[in-house]
């Protein structure tokens, strides 16, 4: 087991992931609302009070918060990050109204919020593009070398040679995309497609439930057959190739979260394979101490989870604003702002009271609770 890095190290590592990212998500919103001619009154990395900044020529203030856990811009004409409208802007001329935020069409205002996760799911597939480049990918077919005596697969009839072409009816080209989708699935029968001596049928196994553990002593949860293939083969991809190659690898990072977001829902995993900022940042310092490529790879799954939430349908998040765009334009008129206010208040709450649980889980990983019982006890 390797010892992880000291704090220092892993939030430097922490803040050289989040600030871009967090600075790339906001920029999609500001990029599409210049596109439309909106009005930007801040552009903040961080919350809380400013420890640096600048505005520039069209009057937007960029600042840096003191909290480098977020971010927001803010439009002119709103009263907070949150964009309510501030009433009294129904004052002004109607050449500054064609500028605000809120006076914009509704289509115009879904694509401004919704380009903030859009850019980050970008961002992954640009970082991939370039991992792919860098340092290729592995090819391996997903043919059976080897079976772990009395794994699922041994059991099931599984044989040395099959290869195997699906899973739930999904077409497996690479031997990983078999061990990605199988890993996340613990416990779960699946049917596989095996092409045996050139003659296809189909074999029924359940995953075993099996706890792993990484070189720094954290623990997953994953599923596992029993079948092994031939050592990694990394092949250079080309340029046609790249592209294609990165997209397939964010949806299906895409795919990993969402599915270990259901089973939490349904029960199936537990609330304490959450991870919040205190695990992210520890995760952080643990990848950039093995190399940059590793660094880039976690750097992409947190883009891509940063997008994902922020598409969730939560007042105060890019989700929770596209829902209330969305019922606009099929009610042709704006929720009421007595609702939205509402709505935010909500939204908040269960933020704050999410961040709080994560927080928790998160020191509880770290072995505070235990030594604070042993120290009371």
């Amino acid at each position: 087991m390797i010892e992880s890095p000291g704090i220092l190290y892993s939030i430097g590592a922490f803040l050289l992931i989040i600030g871009p990212l967090v600075f790339v998500h906001e920029m999609g919103h500001y990029l599409v609302a210049r596109w439309f001619n909106t009005k930007v009154e801040k552009f903040s990395i961080g919350f809380g009070r400013e420890i640096a900044g600048w505005t520039d020529k069209n009057d937007t203030r960029w600042k840096i918060g003191w909290l480098p856990l977020g971010g927001y811009v803010q439009f002119a004409g709103d009263l907070n990050a949150a964009s309510q409208p501030d009433p009294n802007s129904n004052a002004l001329p109607d050449a500054e109204k064609a500028e605000l935020f809120q006076y914009k069409p509704v289509g115009q205002r879904f694509l401004i919020i919704l380009a903030g996760p859009m850019i980050n799911f970008l961002f992954a597939i640009i970082l991939f593009i370039g991992i792919f480049a860098a340092y290729g990918q592995a090819q391996n077919p997903a043919i059976v070398t080897a079976l772990e005596e009395g794994s699922p697969a041994d059991v099931a009839g599984f044989e040395i040679g099959d290869r195997i072409t699906s899973v739930q009816g999904r077409e497996i080209d690479r031997f990983e995309d078999l061990a990605r989708y199988v890993s996340l699935r613990p416990g779960e029968e699946m049917t596989f497609g095996i092409e045996r001596n050139d003659e296809p049928f189909t074999i029924a196994a359940t995953t075993a439930d099996v706890t792993v553990e990484d070189r720094f002593g954290n623990e997953a949860r994953i599923g596992r057959i029993g079948v092994y293939g031939s050592a990694i083969e990394i092949q250079q991809l080309s340029l046609l190739e790249l592209p294609g190659a990165a997209i397939d690898q964010t949806v299906s990072s895409l795919e990993m979260i969402t599915v270990g977001l259901w089973q939490i829902i349904r029960g199936q995993r537990s609330i304490q394979e959450l991870g919040g900022p205190l695990k992210i940042g520890q995760i952080s310092g643990q990848t950039a101490s093995l190399g940059i490529y590793a660094f880039l790879i976690f750097m992409a799954m947190i883009s891509i989870n940063l997008g994902f939430i922020n598409l969730l349908p939560i007042p105060m998040l890019d989700g929770g604003h596209l829902v209330f765009y969305a019922a606009e334009a099929v009610r042709r008129r704006p929720i009421k702002p007595e609702a939205q206010e509402w709505a935010f208040r909500m939204g908040l709450a269960v933020l704050l009271g999410f961040m709080l649980m994560v927080t928790v889980i998160d020191l509880g990983s770290f072995g505070v609770w235990e030594r604070l019982s042993g120290l009371i006890g």
